[in-house]
């Protein structure tokens, strides 16, 4: 079938619409501080939604390019559409941080500005000031003699209007830096929080002696942050990421969030230093920088406000005894994070560090936490002499640095410390532990749809996959090869790898139901789906009667609902936990069950070095059914895509399903069984049924 532009949704439209739905978890009958946090959340996501895929809109624009999506609209096209809807959008913002914040002061939780506070409060501030921010701020004046100065991305500051006292007629602008060593609110006391700009616009007249202060306003910027490595150019990649970290800091500002009702000749003032288009200034009549609201929700004494925690759990058969080799020589083990503990992820590398039997440990990150105890085990394994290689990805975006410091200190340690592959990311998630037993060489491997990151790790849902397949350990084998040594050959033979080979394994598959007609079935989950060859082949088989049903969360360009179309369902599910595992199911193929690291994007597809993973015993490929079937039925969380790229929620019925709350329930009462009875077989029988109750 041919395509039509007018057969696809537009990608950042789509993406925008995905962050309307995080927002409007604010909306929802949950505990007050939960629904702060997703202001939180919205916000920032919103910070890297400018940061780059406003920015390249922009580049677009001023290379002349005309087209740029599937859809082809136009680069202006898109900016017009974009601040159209971020604009009407930051209204329901301030709405829903009004109606919480108020509802917050019911509880004796209370955000004041330091004109509203009593005397006593504001003499606490005062000596606050002079104790923690006046040592810690930087008072700027622009002038003839003092140029407008650099100002980081996302940097918060105080933009001031001031006259000479001695000579009012004389008025200059100037402003004051907010470090961001600095708390977003100081803590007067345990229930109020201050907002630090409010204080600092406070002292003013302190900051800036012999000025009088006219008017201020709290503003912050946004810059290019996406960075573009010259890699043919760079024999040392390092150095050249470094430098690439610097110049993100100089990116080209694209936004400007400034207080609602500012002075017009403050405005003016940033805005002509900064030459920032007027429609990409927002004007805000809440408080700015609200990414930085987690302050506020992590008030321990009003841990009542928040949704019970959940403690992830360590199933059988992982058990704090047994060794991790043991469990998989017995099975392959899949396990549902973060409902199901990381312990064993960890477990695995840090037991292989430690055992006098492990030979050699290959690993691949893109993203960790700054305190990571798996780096830290392979920082011991290496200092003992295991032979370790770690594949770590430096332009794993906004965790360069933090990568960079990784790789010098495996380096130092001893370890093979590979840097990424020219021309592509990395984005695989896998682990590979050598055990020699006796004369032989023993394989154990870890698989994963997410990042070796204990802290994500309880946040997002993911499947890691743990198994000894000699056809599994050969090709991660390959795979290591590929990426440490010269390969033109980039293909294996059980798993599939991108770019060759991904995207010609699931059109083939497609193309198998497609034949099968009204007995075909695929249902796959993932966070984006914006590839148009993928999405042509879905409606080519929908047009011949397979059922197809898509779980994406976040955005997906295929067009629901029309001739083409009348087979596919999409929905996305918004919850506490970001959906990040990617499943696949294709009725027909063999397995037919596979999860995989890649989302059906082209730069997943195309661009990075991914893995997806075939499913191939029957216990887990139950467990990745009952999995997505509770999804498929969920009505609490789940919303449904319309042809016209917006969302409305799945209407409940008389059983109420929370897929999510579900997980977290069944996962407890297999705990609690296995804490009651010391039969394990009687745990482990119940793990593997796992959601069939439901």
């Amino acid at each position: 079938m041919q395509t039509t532009p007018d057969m696809f949704l537009n990608r950042e439209l789509s993406w925008l619409r995905f962050n309307s739905r995080v927002l409007n978890q604010c909306t929802k009958s949950m505990p007050l501080l939960e629904r702060l946090k997703f202001i939180a959340i919205y916000c920032t996501n919103l910070d890297e939604f400018y940061m780059i895929r406003v920015a390249g809109l922009k580049q677009l624009f001023s290379a002349g390019v005309n087209t740029s999506s599937s859809d082809e609209m136009t680069p202006l096209e898109q900016l017009k559409a974009i601040r159209k809807y971020l604009h009407e959008e930051k209204e329901l913002l301030e709405e829903y941080f009004k109606e919480i914040t108020q509802e917050l002061e019911k509880e004796n939780l209370f955000i004041k500005q330091y004109d509203h506070l009593d005397e006593n409060l504001k003499q606490k501030c005062d000596e606050y000031f002079f104790s923690n921010i006046f040592p810690v701020i930087v008072p700027i004046a622009v002038d003839a003699t003092h140029p407008f100065p650099h100002l980081n991305n996302l940097s918060f500051s105080l933009a001031v209007k001031i006259c000479d006292k001695s000579h009012p007629e004389l008025i200059k602008f100037g402003m004051v830096r907010i470090s961001r060593v600095l708390p977003r609110f100081y803590e007067v006391v345990s229930n109020i929080y201050v907002p630090i700009e409010s204080i600092v616009h406070q002292h003013i007249e302190e900051i800036f002696p012999g000025y009088k202060l006219l008017a201020s306003a709290a503003f912050r910027v946004t810059r290019n942050a996406d960075m573009v490595i010259e890699e043919e150019e760079a024999d040392d990649f390092m150095m050249i990421l470094e430098q690439g970290l610097k110049l993100r800091r100089k990116g080209a500002f694209v936004r400007l969030q400034i207080q609602k009702d500012a002075d017009e000749q403050i405005v003016e003032f940033l805005s002509t230093h900064m030459k920032i288009f007027h429609k990409d200034v927002y004007e805000y009549s809440t408080l700015l920088n609200l990414p930085r609201i987690w302050q506020i929700v992590g008030n321990k004494t009003f841990t009542h406000l928040l949704s019970p925690l959940y403690t992830p759990k360590t199933l059988p058969p992982f058990d704090e005894n047994l060794s991790i080799f043991n469990a998989i020589d017995k099975e392959d083990i899949l396990i549902i994070q973060p409902y199901e503990s990381f312990d064993p992820v960890y477990k695995f590398i840090k037991e292989a560090s430690q055992d006098p039997e492990v030979i050699s440990i290959r690993m691949t990150l893109y993203r960790v936490e700054k305190n990571s105890n798996i780096v830290q085990a392979l920082i011991d394994a290496a200092s003992e002499g295991k032979q370790v290689t770690v594949m770590v990805e430096l332009k794993a975006r906004f965790d360069e640095e933090n990568n960079l410091h990784w790789a010098k200190a495996l380096e130092n340690a001893g370890a093979h410390v590979i840097y990424g592959i020219r021309g592509f990311k990395v984005h695989a998630k896998v682990s590979q532990v050598i055990r020699k037993q006796g004369e032989k060489l023993k394989f154990y491997i870890h698989l994963s749809t997410g990042n070796y990151n204990a802290s994500s790790a309880k946040l997002y849902t993911d499947m890691s996959y743990f198994t000894n397949k000699a056809e599994i350990a050969q090709d991660v084998t390959s795979f290591f090869h590929i990426l440490s040594g010269f390969n033109k050959n980039r293909r294996l033979k059980t798993l599939s790898m991108s770019p060759n080979q991904i995207k010609e394994k699931i059109l083939e598959m497609i193309r198998i139901e497609t034949t099968k007609g009204g007995e075909g079935v695929i249902i796959a989950k993932m966070n984006s789906l914006v590839d148009s060859h993928i999405i042509k082949a879905l409606y080519e088989a929908s047009l011949q009667g397979v059922q197809i049903d898509l779980i994406v969360r976040g955005i997906c360009c295929l067009k629901p609902n029309q001739e083409y179309s009348k087979n596919i369902r999409v929905r996305s599910i918004i919850g506490k936990y970001l959906e990040h595992a990617r499943i696949f199911y294709f009725k027909h193929s063999e397995p037919n069950y596979f999860i995989s690291s890649a989302d059906w994007m082209p730069r997943n597809l195309e661009r990075r070095l991914e893995l997806m993973t075939p499913i191939f015993d029957e216990r887990n490929k139950a467990k990745l059914a009952e999995f997505l079937r509770l999804q498929l039925s969920d009505n609490t969380l789940a919303y449904e895509l319309q042809s016209d790229g917006e969302y409305i929620k799945v209407e409940q019925n008389d059983k109420i399903i929370d897929s999510q709350q579900t997980l977290e329930d069944y996962v407890n009462k297999i705990y609690q069984t296995l804490k009651k009875d010391t039969d394990q077989a009687k745990a482990t029988q119940l793990a593997s049924k796992l959601f069939k109750e439901n």
